[in-house]
């Protein structure tokens, strides 16, 4: 019974996490743009915040609650999550992704550097607080790119108090969501004899997914597959270099010894296999098919070493 207990706890946690995600980045975009700025910064910056917002939060949570080592398989699993699952499911539906933009000048190699830059950073089994500040560097520089190509907006509705109070209730919202979240992840791996890795790379880098796999369905059934790649790409950027960085600012990530042997050589394969699709600037329903089976065989290989 307390298993089950703390299984709904988890599933309800996630799913306020989630919600209040998506509240607080809809109310900061209104407030954005009701202060005049630019909605191409607002998609930059508080979007693909907003994508990275349930897995910057249950890091944060786990940090401060003893449970760093969730911290970097939450980020390993989303982003192998986002690349073969997302991408892979993409592709099924839309039959092809075709990429009409150019990634290959400044994107794919800041996403294909965070890989390699997170998988020497972890090669000593710890991250430093200079690490943790290159890691935000590399954010910015990513941020500062994608500013420059902005052109300003004339649009600019009126403030309004109630978005602001939408944001301060979805701001707390999604602290507690993430508190009980990890709270939930600790008991059912104590009462099942796994690893906190284990979940944390599997059922939670899965569900903190979850809004990139719907709004990538959805504009593929639009479609415009296409968005799918950059709804990935500009996500796991900001997985590695936020998620990886702001965590650790507060406190010593615990690296499990599984994550360098594994999980982490499997992500940085998978991120180059990711920019060689691009190169082509198509990813065809069979090679979608091969994704999703990358994947489960990535879950598979975690379940024979994780219990």
């Amino acid at each position: 019974m307390d298993l089950f207990i703390n299984i709904l706890i988890f599933a309800v946690s996630l799913g306020v996490l989630l919600k209040a995600s998506d509240f607080f980045v809809e109310s900061a975009e209104r407030i954005g743009l009701s202060l005049g700025i630019s909605p191409f910064i607002i998609g930059v910056t508080i979007v693909a915040f907003g994508t990275s917002l349930p897995e910057l939060a249950t890091s944060i949570a786990a940090v401060f609650s003893g449970s760093s080592e969730i911290v970097i398989g939450n980020v390993i699993g989303s982003n192998v999550t986002n690349i073969l699952l997302v991408l892979g499911i993409t592709a099924i539906v839309a039959k092809r992704i075709v990429m009409d933009f150019d990634i290959m000048d400044i994107e794919m190699p800041l996403l294909v550097a965070s890989a390699f830059f997170l998988y020497f950073v972890l090669s000593d089994n710890q991250v430093t607080i200079y690490e943790s500040i290159l890691f935000l560097v590399a954010l910015v520089v990513f941020l500062m790119n994608s500013f420059g190509q902005t052109k300003e907006s004339n649009d600019k509705p009126a403030f309004a108090i109630r978005d602001l109070l939408i944001l301060i209730a979805a701001g707390v919202a999604v602290y507690l969501g993430a508190n009980y979240t990890i709270f939930a992840i600790d008991k059912i791996a104590t009462q099942l004899g796994v690893n906190q890795d284990f979940i944390a790379l599997s059922v939670l880098a899965l569900g903190t997914s979850l809004p990139e796999v719907v709004v990538s369905i959805a504009a593929a059934r639009k479609g415009k597959p296409g968005i799918a790649v950059g709804n990935v790409l500009g996500s796991n950027i900001f997985n590695t270099y936020a998620v990886v960085g702001i965590p650790s600012l507060f406190g010593n990530l615990v690296i499990p010894e599984s994550t360098n042997n594994f999980s982490l050589p499997f992500m940085v394969g998978v991120t180059i296999l990711f920019a060689i699709a691009c190169i082509s600037k198509r990813i065809n329903r069979w090679e979608g098919v091969m994704l999703v089976i990358f994947y489960i065989y990535f879950i598979f290989e975690l379940a024979k070493d994780m219990f």
